[in-house]
């Protein structure tokens, strides 16, 4: 049998940051996944300098080989309408590939990990968990995104949650898709849905093109999905027929109904396990990471006593960090109460757009 001290099960950005921590300090870690690294995940891939920042990584040597794409501008505006284009003049974000990304950050951190291998059984065993028969470690860290099995071993009650529903597409274009595209590299275009719940965006990384969109209200999200994906296949030169190549996902907003339970007896979750995503703009994998580190910093100072009581302060971090006193909380109860006339004036304000819903809204400066 296998043996660890910190089973890490999922080696996304969040279970990656927090094993690779872990191992620095001297833990004996082991990361089990799903999937075989590299893998597709569907996602935007939309990053702030602060991820770079916070994760220590060159942005000069990340980009040989991989995707890095500035993006300097954004294109805003309600789905049907042209947009109103906020230009910075200085790189703001960055467009990234996950295929790339969460494959190089598991390889950078230089743990021990299992990988084609997904949690079929868990049973606690004395101070210790066996997974899947074979694996025994003292504790257990979810990072498997929403459907985490650590998380439903918690509680969560997933099918029966509010979430966001989304749906992602991310492809190389043929060099004649690339000439009848007409989205700048530089600057993605977000459009909102005439209900403020939810976006879509089209967001250009050279060669490849990531669309998607996601939306809060699960009744009318392929409502929202046809239409979106008609707006850009008319007026952005989409190729037609690009809405069967879109994948579904969902995750959690941080501060919604019925906030999930993140720490148990030597357990806790971190990521969308978590469900930590930013509850304005979606962003998830900057409060990933945090989540990540917060984790971290817990399960060192726990001492390799990984009761609750040791384990609780990650719960008061967590809340103290992204909690309901945040400003963004209150800034989503704002925008979703927002009539779909009162959203199409502000969407066509260029203080609003720059001042509020970017730079406070998405881009956190």
């Amino acid at each position: 049998m296998d043996s660890c001290d910190v089973l890490v099960v999922g080696g996304g950005p969040a279970g990656s940051t927090c094993a690779g921590r872990l191992k620095q300090a001297g833990v004996d870690v082991l990361l089990l996944d799903k999937e075989v690294f590299p893998r597709q995940k569907p996602c935007a891939g939309w990053i702030t300098p602060s991820v770079l920042e916070i994760l220590g990584i060159d942005a000069e040597k990340y980009r040989h080989g991989r995707v890095l794409q500035e993006i300097r501008s954004f294109r805003t505006g309600l789905i049907g309408a042209t947009g109103l284009v906020t230009h910075y003049g200085i790189t703001v974000s960055y467009g990234i590939r996950r295929y790339e990304f969460d494959h190089y950050l598991l390889q950078r951190s230089g743990v021990r990990s299992v990988q084609g291998e997904p949690v079929t059984t868990l049973e606690r065993v004395e101070d210790s968990w066996i997974v899947n028969g074979r694996i025994r470690a003292r504790m257990l860290v979810g990072a498997g995104g929403h459907c985490c099995p650590v998380a439903r071993l918690l509680g969560a009650k997933i099918g029966r949650e509010a979430v966001v529903a989304a749906r992602v597409a991310e492809y190389a274009m043929s060099p004649e898709e690339g000439r009848r595209c007409r989205i700048p590299s530089d600057t993605p275009g977000l459009f909102f849905c005439r209900d403020m719940k939810g976006y879509g965006w089209l967001f250009r990384k050279g060669r490849y093109l990531n669309i998607g969109l996601g939306h809060r209200d699960a009744g009318s999200f392929t409502r929202h999905t046809k239409e979106f994906c008609a707006f850009i296949e008319q007026q952005e030169g989409v190729p037609a027929g690009l809405s069967g190549r879109l994948q579904g996902h969902a995750y959690r907003l941080y501060g919604g109904e019925g906030r999930r339970r993140c720490v148990g007896d030597g357990a806790l979750l971190i990521g969308d396990a978590a469900g930590v995503a930013n509850p304005v703009s979606g962003e998830g994998i900057l409060p990933s990471i945090e989540s990540a580190l917060l984790a971290a910093e817990t399960i060192l100072a726990a001492n390799s006593d990984y009761g609750c009581d040791s384990l609780d302060p990650y719960a008061v971090r967590l809340n103290r960090h992204f909690g309901c006193g945040n400003s963004r909380i209150s800034s989503l109860q704002v925008f979703s109460g927002i009539t779909c006339s009162l959203g199409a004036r502000l969407l066509s304000s260029s203080w609003f757009t720059r001042h509020i819903l970017l730079d406070r809204w998405f881009l956190r400066r």
